[in-house]
């Protein structure tokens, strides 16, 4: 068995470095701590204790497989709050980029996609204590965000 303890990074190929780069930028806040000009990026998310959180890797590929083929589906970014949770929905919408949103019990998640149609999951996880029935569950409910804010945000938020 190996030990793990997180997720440290994720490494995509992209088609357009400059706009990929500028897409995380603006949707998260991203940093890019190193570069090959046109070959690659490695970015760092402001609070990270990372030394990259995103690696991108430009490719001359235009072809994409099709969704559900083997591979990758989505990368989670987890939000420290509720209330940053419906910051990045209205985020996600201005770039065009909210695809879903999901209430999946121990989370609540939107769904977006890069410039390259990569999906992401921004996602906030409802304190432990609170998951009750959902610890042994996944369910995909829809996700009543004013609700969610109501229950578990702060006041004054």
């Amino acid at each position: 068995m190996i030990p793990i303890t997180r997720l440290n990074h994720a490494v995509l190929f992209v088609r357009e470095l400059d706009r990929t780069v500028d897409f995380y930028r603006r949707a998260f806040g991203f940093e890019v701590i190193s570069e090959m000009p046109g070959k690659a990026a490695f970015l760092r998310a402001k609070n990270s204790a990372n030394h990259h959180d995103l690696g991108l890797f430009a490719t001359p590929s235009q072809t994409r497989a099709p969704m559900g083929s083997p591979g990758l589906y989505h990368l989670a970014w987890e939000v420290p709050t509720i209330e940053d949770l419906a910051r990045a929905k209205t985020t996600l919408a201005e770039l065009g980029a909210l695809v879903g949103e999901s209430d999946h019990g121990a989370t609540k998640s939107l769904y977006g996609t890069d410039p390259d149609g990569n999906e992401f999951e921004v996602m906030w996880l409802v304190p432990r204590e609170k998951w009750g029935e959902h610890e042994h569950s996944a369910q995909t409910d829809r996700l009543d965000l004013e609700r969610e804010l109501a229950l578990h945000g702060r006041p004054g938020s």
